[in-house]
């Protein structure tokens, strides 16, 4: 399967995945303001994706998760497998930009993130750095991701 370049198997969707989404369990918005649920959320998705923890990241998808390039929640389980097949160690440094509430229920939160992978073996390492804007929302306690847009630092989002 050829991916196109904004959904490389060095980042882009991943990326969107690997902070938003993803680490379902226990990280509610009945946890303290939903600005600090959100800071959470991104907090152990970021610990997810460094213990490539695809489970648990896949957890924090919605399945009515879509996106502006075409991609459900099935798609963006596919790009974090090939993801994760290809680098054996993951390392991120996130910083959330801006937290944007729209109620109780609903949020748009601003992250750069460093990306950092290696192949293992002889592979080198590389890295990209990527701003991401996520679209998530609380159903029954439960913050999820439902869309995303992403670019390189300094991109359009897309």
């Amino acid at each position: 399967m050829a991916l196109p370049r904004c959904v490389s198997p060095g980042h882009g969707a991943v990326g969107a995945l690997l902070l938003a989404a993803l680490l379902g369990a226990g990280c509610g918005a009945g946890q303290g303001s939903p600005e600090e649920a959100l800071r959470a959320f991104v907090a152990h998705a970021e610990a997810a994706a460094e213990a490539r923890d695809r489970r648990a990241l896949m957890a924090m998808v919605s399945a009515a998760y879509a996106d502006a390039r075409g991609n459900d929640r099935a798609a963006i389980g596919r790009l974090v497998r090939l993801y994760f097949l290809r680098r054996q160690d993951v390392a991120l440094l996130t910083h959330i930009d801006d937290i944007e509430l729209g109620g109780d229920s609903a949020a748009r939160v601003t992250v750069t993130v460093g990306m950092a992978g290696s192949g293992g073996g002889t592979s080198a390492w590389h890295a990209d750095a990527y701003r991401l804007e996520l679209e998530l929302e609380a159903d029954d306690g439960e913050w999820s991701l439902i869309g995303a847009r992403w670019s390189e630092l300094g991109g359009e989002l897309r």
